[in-house]
């Protein structure tokens, strides 16, 4: 009973000590918290304002959609055009691929014929591959549009499985030098040497197929095909041309038939002992033929006269 009268009364001065201790830091305290109240909601506006702009940024970068890299595409154009002159078009196309920054490629031109009398020519030639559609445009002024056609293929995967393959190769070329630089016999050196050899070879092939593909990515083709409004048909041949004309066809002709006569008496001649055998035997079997048939009529004349 003692014990339990005497333990409250020193737990409530205990905690009578302990309010009275926090009342009395907080009126201490009351002085400073209101001289540096004004700086700590500054500071804390601007924390907030960074917060908040950091929680727009990153609100942005959420909802923004991630960039995909740009695809790789070989792009082919085909276009025809009806055009007054030929030749013409084909030195305005010149001027164009100039202006444009193209090369040339292939000029294919075809004179009239009997079967398609118009005049033709075939340009190909070659674009940077943010010039295209423009170059386009400025060739469909030429003449008459009659199609046209763009075709584009995608070689992305293409081109960094070579990239991979490639810096794996020169990975592989750098180890080999330092094995091979560590090698001590001729036998291994040799052994290094001539993988290393492989490799570089390896190396050389897909970075020329690396350079092609960008080469095409880079450049665009255009195929040009052009053809003249108006058939240019050829006019009669004057009369002294067509005697002309006749003239070298009937000589052309009795020299063939000389050249034949004389190629004919060449094998004869190779084949005469066999003709002259082959003679020889009518002739003998005609001999024989007279020498015998009058023996045969005389036999059934005798016969009767008896």
């Amino acid at each position: 009973m003692h014990t339990s009268t005497k333990l409250p009364r020193t737990s409530a001065l205990f905690i009578s000590a302990l309010l009275g201790g926090v009342i009395f830091t907080s009126c201490a305290s009351s002085d400073r918290s209101t001289t540096q109240s004004a700086p700590q909601i500054a500071a804390n506006g601007g924390v907030n304002q960074l917060s908040a702009r950091e929680n727009s940024i990153s609100q942005k970068a959420e909802t923004a959609p991630i960039a995909r890299s740009r695809p790789q595409l070989i792009k082919k154009a085909a276009i025809s055009l009806t055009v007054n002159s030929v030749d013409r078009t084909v030195d305005a196309v010149s001027q164009i691929i100039n202006q444009q920054q193209g090369d040339l490629i292939g000029l294919k031109q075809q004179q009239p014929k009997s079967d398609n009398p118009r005049y033709t020519a075939t340009i190909q030639l070659r674009i940077p591959e943010n010039r295209l559609e423009p170059t386009l445009e400025q060739l469909a002024k030429l003449g008459t549009l009659e199609s046209r056609n763009i075709t584009a293929e995608d070689v992305g995967d293409r081109l960094v499985d070579f990239q991979a393959r490639l810096t794996n190769l020169q990975k592989t070329e750098a180890n080999l030098q330092k094995i091979m630089d560590r090698a001590g016999s001729i036998r291994d050196v040799l052994s290094v040497s001539q993988e290393l050899s492989n490799v570089r070879q390896t190396i050389e092939q897909i970075d020329a197929q690396l350079k092609n593909l960008n080469n095409q990515v880079a450049y665009s083709t255009i195929t040009l095909n052009l053809e003249a409004a108006v058939s240019s048909t050829s006019p009669q041949p004057a009369l002294g041309l067509q005697v002309k004309e006749t003239w070298n066809n009937s000589t052309h002709s009795l020299s063939a038939f000389s050249v034949g006569l004389l190629k004919l008496g060449i094998w004869l001649i190779v084949y005469s002992p066999y003709l002259l055998i082959f003679v020889a035997l009518i002739y003998g079997f005609r001999r024989w033929r007279r020498t015998h048939s009058p023996r045969l009529t005389q036999t059934p004349e005798s016969t009767i006269s008896d």
